[in-house]
C-alpha cells in the first residue's frame, strides 16, 4: 500500500513557525559541524526556541511590535569571539542548507519562500558583521 502524500501548506501561524524552528534546530543539534557549536553555547533550549520563534514570527508576519528582544548581530559577534574568531561562511552555508531543507520538508508557499530569502540575507549580514568586528 502506498502511503498518502502529505500536502505541504504555507507558514501561516505561530504554531507553523514553531514547528519550523524546532525541526530546524533539531537538525542543527545533530549536525557534526554545527551541533557542537550550538550545543556548547545554548544550555537551556526551550527559552531559546521560544525566542527564535518570536524572531521568525515577527519577521515573517511583519509585526510592527514583535515579542522578540535581543540583538542577533551582537550575539553572533560574541559567539565568534568565544570561538577564537573561527566562524566562517561555511558555517553559515551549512546553516542555510539545513534551513532550506527544513522549510521544504514542511511548507510551500509565499511565506515559506520569504523565510528562505530572509535567512539568506540574514546569514550574509551576520557574517559580514562578524568579519567587521574582528578588525
Amino acid at each position: 500500500m502506498i502511503a498518502p502524500v502529505k500536502m505541504r501548506v504555507d507558514i501561516e501561524t505561530r504554531e507553523d513557525v514553531s514547528l519550523l524552528v524546532r525541526s530546524f534546530y533539531e537538525k542543527i543539534r545533530q549536525d557534526e559541524v554545527l551541533g557542537p557549536i550550538f550545543n556548547n553555547s545554548i544550555y537551556d533550549w526551550e527559552p531559546h526556541l521560544e525566542k527564535l520563534t518570536d524572531f521568525w514570527e515577527g519577521n515573517l508576519f511583519f509585526f510592527v511590535k514583535t515579542k522578540f528582544t535581543g540583538d542577533p548581530k551582537i550575539a553572533h559577534q560574541k559567539l565568534d569571539e568565544i570561538l577564537g574568531n573561527t566562524l566562517s561562511m561555511n558555517h553559515f552555508g551549512l546553516w542555510i542548507n539545513l534551513w532550506l531543507e527544513t522549510i521544504d520538508e514542511h511548507f510551500s508557499g509565499e511565506t515559506a519562500e520569504r523565510a528562505k530569502m530572509i535567512a539568506r540575507k540574514m546569514a550574509s549580514f551576520l557574517f559580514l558583521k562578524i568579519v567587521e568586528n574582528r578588525q
